[in-house]
């Protein structure tokens, strides 16, 4: 014999009746707290690299979940174009986000389209720098700097010491030269005369 669950009294069933609507209207509020459309700004570029601001546009807080958008560039001359890229998160704050990719110096307009996890917009003029290239650096080889008294820095060599013996003069030479000659004449004078002065005194004696 199988019993029959019994009904519930009226009042709880009508409780529980409005109670079921009430529960799906709050899990759907808080499924669209933020609201079905994102906040894209584009704030500039970084290194050429574009940077945006996503957030939800109801209450601005920053998209928790990852972000599918497209980034397209075009030249101000409209002869250039680049993208599409997709964002990537950043690292300047919970609601930054970036391109892996850079674009070249100039004058750019941008447009970023979001599809995921809402729709977004956004379109903004960027300007990349030319950055100039960095100076180059002094060479290994370069001269050293020049000594305070103006020297150069490689010392010359130094001239060899005189000697301690005194190199006799070419005039001295000569002078003892002259010497030797006059004394050598004054000698043979002397042996003459007194040569002389014995034959006479023979001769004086013979007679």
């Amino acid at each position: 014999m199988t019993t029959r669950p019994r009904p519930l009294p009226f009042p709880a069933a009508l409780g529980l009746a409005l109670l079921l609507p009430v529960q799906a209207v709050a899990l759907a509020g808080a499924a669209h707290a933020h609201g079905d459309t994102l906040k894209v700004v584009i704030t500039g570029q970084q290194a050429g690299k574009v940077t945006a601001d996503v957030t939800w546009e109801n209450d601005g807080d920053p998209v928790e979940e990852a972000v599918a958008a497209t980034v397209n560039a075009v030249s101000a001359d409209g002869s250039r174009t680049a993208g599409p890229w997709r964002l990537v998160r950043g690292t300047g704050g919970a609601a930054t986000w970036t391109t892996a990719e850079t674009l070249p110096p100039g004058t750019w307009t941008v447009t970023v389209d979001a599809g995921f996890p809402s729709l977004g917009h956004a379109q903004q003029e960027v300007a990349v720098p030319v950055v100039d290239p960095a100076p180059p650096t002094a060479s290994s080889g370069a001269s050293p700097a020049p000594s305070p008294s103006g020297a150069p820095a490689t010392a010359t060599a130094s001239a060899p010491p005189a000697s301690a013996t005194p190199a006799t003069s070419p005039a001295s030479d000569s002078d003892d030269a002259g010497w030797w000659t006059t004394a050598g004449v004054a000698g043979i004078a002397l042996a003459g005369a007194a040569a002389g002065v014995l034959l006479r005194r023979r001769r004086l004696r013979r007679l």
